[in-house]
């Protein structure tokens, strides 16, 4: 049998912590302190797994002895169940490290899935619109809780201060969320189910707002007004003018002109064609040119260094957005934006003449018919939407008394000259009133 060492009170051990050398303590058997060069230590002497071992229970400075004993006791344990203590203490710190290193805050979360997701997102305003939402109503809620404890309380107290009065940022923000939280699963930050899922959990706890009621169209000018305009727009210097004005006779959306390059545009067949990677649907796009387009083209200068078509004046890159917006605001048209000559386009397609709507909305980008028509359908009616494009540049300039007449005697050749399905209005249109013309 082993001497039991004699149980020393904590007084008698202050008295050893300052004469070098192993002082057993008792209690626990083998628990020593230890006493080397000015300093002590608390010592468990064991046998583990047939080898003598001495082990370090920490600094007599930062462990009373009565948790000296406790951490000798729960030692002594494991030992006897065939343990080795010092490879299961260490498994705790690396099990806490990693804990750590994966408890990330949920706007750190935030700003990593942003990241990740940058090089992927097409338009570079989508990073700036993300964190903008996120911080103004996302983080000052749940921006400094650990990701792995954001829980649908959290969320609803996020979302629902905003869901009726501003829904369509409270969807996109929700999305985003939810977004994030996945990314966060991934990586392994946090687990269980997406507490910002929508079908079947937030879908049941939010009221149903009806989209129909929040759908906001551009403005766009009445195509009566165009011809005008145009001819107002066409007195305006500046290439920001002159990409506007390509953008209205071609029916564009804003970033296919701001992005339009010299190598896109086919001068001998009079074709733009726009690849799939700067188009919204990714499928490439072809635009007939009319007459007004190719003047348009011939007309602008050419730079050397970049290939756009219109670049910016003060580094020759890429137009913003808010360049073309400027055009109109210097024209005092606070009251129609960009994107709404689109919808001009398309009014004056459906009310003035008789071209199909496919037509029109092809001419728009706009994918039509189901995902089985789509399979089927190769062609774009280039050549039939030449003479739409054709008909919209007369259109855009038809100001004058003589202009509104070769419009309209445009348009009398065109419907005898088609197959009898599309001539459904053989008289011709005013361009200016869009009624028939007698």
């Amino acid at each position: 049998m082993p001497r039991v060492a004699k149980l020393l009170s904590a007084r008698a051990v202050a008295s050893l912590s300052k004469q070098e050398g192993y002082h057993a303590v008792g209690g626990v058997q083998g628990l020593y302190l230890q006493v080397r060069g000015g300093g002590a230590s608390w010592v468990l002497r064991a046998t583990v797994n047939g080898k003598r071992r001495d082990i370090g229970l920490g600094s007599y400075r930062d462990l009373s002895l009565e948790r000296a004993r406790e951490c000798a006791s729960e030692y002594r344990g494991l030992i006897v169940t065939g343990l080795d203590p010092v490879k299961e203490r260490e498994q705790k710190r690396e099990a806490a490290r990693l804990a750590a290193a994966s408890r990330i805050s949920f706007s750190e979360a935030a700003e990593r899935c942003v990241e990740s997701k940058r090089s992927g997102w097409r338009n570079v305003k989508h990073a700036a619109q993300w964190t903008a939402t996120l911080t103004t109503y996302a983080h000052p809620v749940i921006g400094n809780l650990p990701v792995a404890e954001v829980t649908t309380a959290q969320v609803l107290q996020v979302l629902e201060p905003i869901w009726r009065e501003k829904h369509e940022t409270a969807t996109r923000l929700r999305g985003r969320v939810e977004e994030i939280l996945d990314w966060a699963s991934a990586r392994g930050y946090r687990t269980g189910d997406n507490p910002a899922r929508w079908r079947g959990h937030l879908d049941t706890l939010l009221p149903q707002i009806s989209r129909a009621k929040l759908v906001k169209h551009h403005p766009a000018l009445p195509y009566r007004e165009l011809a005008a305009f145009m001819q107002e727009l066409r007195g305006c210097a500046g290439m920001a003018a002159r990409g506007l004005e390509f953008l209205i006779l071609n029916g564009n959306r804003s970033r296919e002109v701001r992005g339009a390059t010299w190598q896109e545009i086919d001068f001998t067949t009079r074709i733009w064609t726009i690849p799939a990677e700067r188009m919204k649907g990714k499928k490439e796009h072809r635009i007939p040119l009319s007459d007004a387009s190719m003047r348009l083209l011939q007309d602008l200068p050419r730079f050397e260094g970049t290939d756009l078509v219109f670049p910016s004046a003060q580094n020759r890159g890429e137009i913003s957005d808010m360049t073309l917006i400027a055009v109109l605001r210097r024209m005092g048209r606070t009251d129609i934006t960009v994107h709404g000559f689109r919808s001009t386009f398309r009014d004056w397609a459906a009310e003035v003449t008789t071209y199909p709507s496919e037509m029109a909305e092809i001419a728009l980008a706009h994918r039509i018919g189901s995902k089985v028509e789509l399979a089927y359908r190769r062609g774009d009616m280039i050549e039939k939407r030449r003479h739409m494009m054709d008909e919209w540049d007369v259109f855009c300039a038809a100001l004058s008394d003589s202009s509104r007449w070769h419009y309209q005697l445009r348009t009398m050749v065109r419907l005898s000259s088609w197959p009898n399905r599309f001539r459904t209005r053989p008289q011709p249109i005013s361009c200016v009133s869009g009624e028939r013309v007698s």
